[in-house]
């Protein structure tokens, strides 16, 4: 008979939640969406509030305003009396965001990545082998060892011999730098679908992955219109949509200058987009051609994409865009680069990234 075992009641959290909490939660998603605007967003609350009964008279937007300026949220200490956010906010927001999008994560201890060598490495996995001379007693596994006696030589004249011995293999670590690039030219905000915000919370879900649970590893981040630039993980948040063509050459050129500054062996490029390059800077002037593939941007963009491969850099794309024509073009871009494509709608775009983050901190590029 199985019984039962009695344990601790542990509430949901989420049940329990302060009127405060309940509006936190809204207010930070509102941020995200108006680039930090303060005052949009405790406009957009009010409105969501007249429709939805968000608050009470016990508790009101006045109340949770300044509850979020007591707390630390946002402030008004400046020379035009104007509500900003504040650190707390913008990390809060990747906090918020790393939970939404890839769920509670148990905090590691060391942060390293791992590869899929095995041998004297610093944490133990799933495989096992025959003991070999040099190994430790504390990678015996017991269990298995004691198992394996007990089948080949019987209870009656129990013994244990080399041959009965089995090993946790243990894994090598390695530490992993990767560029961020993001996609801000004016297609992304096209025919009325908010493609950026989406983008946005993947980036700083991922940046907060990383500072908190891979301390070693770097995490750069390009955006990238007509021209690209590096940003801080502070300036997230704030990220809009420019009136800008898609430079996809800038970015990668810019990547690749990121990662020749990293001591790293492993480093990989991930970048979001929804369309085709269709911006090159010649000189001083920009040459665009938005009408089709232009044979001039794409040469440029498959000769980086195969320097990348030289350097073994893989590039994995995340194209949040169905169009067939556009496929093609990722689809080439990636054979050149032997590198990964996936083409994502905006609510599999942050699963896709911790997948494919998660797998390569297994591999040694």
């Amino acid at each position: 008979m199985l019984g039962h075992r009695f344990t601790d009641f542990i509430p949901n959290p989420k049940e329990n939640k302060s009127d405060f909490d309940k509006l936190l939660d809204i207010f930070l998603q509102l941020l995200v969406i108006t680039a930090g605007d303060v005052s949009e967003a405790l406009s957009w609350l009010s409105n969501v509030d007249k429709q939805y009964n968000l608050t009470s008279d016990a508790y009101g937007i006045g109340d949770f305003i300044e509850d979020l300026k007591d707390k630390g949220y946002i402030t008004d200490e400046n020379p035009e009396g104007k509500f900003e956010v504040t650190a707390k906010s913008e990390q809060k927001m990747r906090s918020s965001a790393l939970e939404e999008i890839f769920g509670k994560l148990k905090k590691s201890k060391r942060g390293d990545h791992k590869t899929n060598y095995g041998g004297l490495g610093d944490e133990q996995s799933t495989d096992k082998r025959d003991y070999q001379f040099g190994d430790t007693l504390e990678q015996i596994s017991m269990t298995d060892s004691l198992r394996n006696a007990q089948i080949n030589h019987g209870l009656d004249s129990f013994m244990m011999t080399e041959g009965d011995l089995e090993i946790m293999e243990n894994e090598y670590k390695t530490q992993t730098s990767t560029v961020l690039m993001i996609d801000i030219s004016h297609s992304m905000i096209l025919y009325g679908e908010d493609r950026i915000t989406p983008a946005k919370k993947v980036a700083m879900a991922l940046a907060e992955l990383i500072t908190k649970k891979y301390p070693k590893d770097t995490l750069d981040i390009i955006v990238f219109g007509n021209d690209a630039w590096q940003i801080e993980i502070k300036d997230l948040p704030y990220l809009q949509v420019g009136p800008y063509h898609t430079n996809t050459v800038a970015g990668l050129e810019l990547a690749l200058d990121l990662l020749r500054k990293r001591k790293n062996a492993n480093k990989q490029i991930f970048m979001i987009t929804d369309g085709k390059p269709t911006c090159l800077k010649v000189g001083i002037k920009y040459y665009k051609n938005s009408f089709g593939l232009d044979s001039k941007i794409l040469n440029r963009t498959l000769n980086l994409a195969k320097q990348c491969r030289k350097l073994r850099i893989p590039v994995t794309t995340f194209m949040i865009a169905s169009d067939p024509y556009l496929k093609e073009f990722v689809k080439e871009f990636t054979k050149v680069n032997d590198g990964n494509a996936y083409y994502s709608s905006l609510q599999g775009l942050g699963h896709l990234i911790f997948e494919d983050y998660k797998k390569n901190r297994r591999k040694k590029f």
